[in-house]
């Protein structure tokens, strides 16, 4: 159903929706438990915030309007930094080897 004009849409808080991922993830629990548990109208929207905390991380679950750029670009850097500091590590070992 597409929105209506001056239609009011449901806004949930980061931490709800950490809480639903730990209770489906941790706990076990059905998408139908956890929407009756923490009144969440639509049926569909946990299911949701699963998918884009699989691919995203808890990033996933923040509101993704604005500096979105900023920290798709910060995660990046981090990995490249994560990957440059494995190969230093390598490097240093079989410099210590020749040593």
């Amino acid at each position: 159903m597409p929105a209506r004009k001056g239609q009011k849409f449901k806004h949930y808080t980061e931490e709800m929706k950490k809480e639903a991922i730990r209770l489906h993830v941790e706990e076990g629990w059905t998408y139908r438990r956890i929407t009756t548990h923490l009144d969440i109208h639509d049926q569909d929207r946990v299911r949701k915030w699963m998918a884009r905390y699989k691919k995203q991380g808890e990033y996933g679950l923040f509101d993704q309007r604005g500096a979105k750029e900023q920290y798709v670009d910060e995660n990046r850097q981090i990995a490249r930094l994560k990957r440059e500091n494995e190969l230093l590590k390598k490097c240093l070992n079989i410099w210590m080897r020749e040593v």
